[in-house]
């Protein structure tokens, strides 16, 4: 009768391709159809049926296979836009309402019409792209666990503070993968209520235990040397070793350049607080900075900007004074014209 099943039990005619109900399946009602429809092909013999039936499912299969091609495709593009986002930090709905438009746009006007059509299967909805990011954590999460898992490793944490007053514990990962070094930020979680070392090795011990890493394959600590990180009795560090005996510690360099600028000579010292005054009096408000830009350009000054410090990297001082060396001319004459006492500091040949 021309008729084959589909895979959800319906009856297909292997000429027209119609699918029907599961209530046409008596030999009558397909029959008739065959009939009524198809009044060209009767008598036809078996043969001819059977090659109808090869042709249809051979263009089944090769629909199924695009379509499923497509789907891959459409994923696969939807983590890589994701990961881009991540990546730069932006707001998730801007894949729907800029990237994908975009791209659209590109494409109807470099190709056609029909390939511009074709990208609006990709999905970047915002949720859609919140879970794609969220997959792509996990993912990365799972391949460090594994790695840091059965190697030795160290450790440095950092406990601070976000502009939105939350405290925070950053904690980095370097071992050895393979025949190199890598390192890696291993967890960023928030302290929500005090900052002491129990807390700090609470969060850190918790992680460990959670994704099964041994204590003994952690080697070295390294910390800003805060109270609460090197204490004797309570400190995180000295919970560590209760933990693995094998374990050291060691001191942040970054936190060393503020160690060492403590004992600066004083006469140095005299001077880069005067330099910080004189950079802070111009630079503390955004029509000052905005004043001696105009006159520095007028001048044709090699900058037209003061730098400021890093109180942590005390080498970021020596680049604010070599800044305010080279515009020097520019400063004194800007403070003379504000008339203030520092412009007595810049013509002060002793200091």
């Amino acid at each position: 009768m021309g008729f084959i099943e589909t895979n959800d039990g319906q009856p297909q005619c292997v000429i027209c391709s119609k699918v029907f109900p599961n209530s046409s399946m008596y030999p009558g009602k397909l029959r008739r159809h065959y009939e009524k429809v198809h009044t060209d092909h009767n008598g036809k013999p078996l043969d001819f049926f059977k090659r109808k039936r090869s042709e249809l499912l051979a263009v089944k299969k090769k629909i199924k296979k695009h379509v499923l091609t497509d789907n891959e495709n459409a994923l696969k593009a939807s983590y890589m836009v994701s990961y881009r986002i991540a990546q730069k930090g932006e707001a998730h709905t801007i894949a729907e309402t800029l990237i994908k438009p975009c791209v659209i746009d590109i494409v109807t006007c470099m190709l056609d019409d029909k390939s511009a059509k074709h990208l609006s299967i990709i999905p970047l909805s915002n949720n859609t792209v919140a879970r794609r990011i969220k997959d792509l954590a996990s993912n990365v999460s799972e391949t460090l666990v594994s790695r840091i898992k059965y190697t030795k490793f160290a450790l440095q944490m950092d406990e601070s503070t976000d502009i939105a007053g939350l405290a925070v514990l950053l904690v980095f990962v370097r071992y050895v993968n393979i025949n190199s070094f890598e390192e890696d930020l291993l967890f960023c979680k928030p302290l929500l209520s005090n900052t002491t070392g129990v807390q700090i090795f609470g969060l850190l011990d918790d992680f460990l235990t959670e994704n099964q890493i041994p204590w003994t394959n952690c080697i070295d600590v390294c910390t800003d040397g805060a109270r609460a990180m090197t204490g004797a009795t309570a400190g995180a560090i000295a919970k560590i070793k209760e933990k693995s005996n094998e374990t050291t510690s060691s001191h942040c360099i970054l936190h060393r350049h503020a160690l060492a600028m403590k004992n600066i000579p004083l006469c140095l010292k005299n001077v880069l607080d005067e330099a910080i005054k004189i950079v802070n009096f111009i630079k503390s408000r955004p029509l000052k900075s905005r004043l001696f830009k105009i006159l520095c350009d007028d001048l044709g000054s090699i900058h037209n900007t003061l730098l400021f410090h890093t109180e942590i990297r005390w080498l970021s001082r020596g680049k604010v004074l070599t800044r305010l060396m080279e515009l020097r001319a520019e400063v004194s004459s800007f403070l003379m014209d504000h008339n203030v006492t520092l412009a007595e500091t810049m013509n002060d040949e002793e200091l």
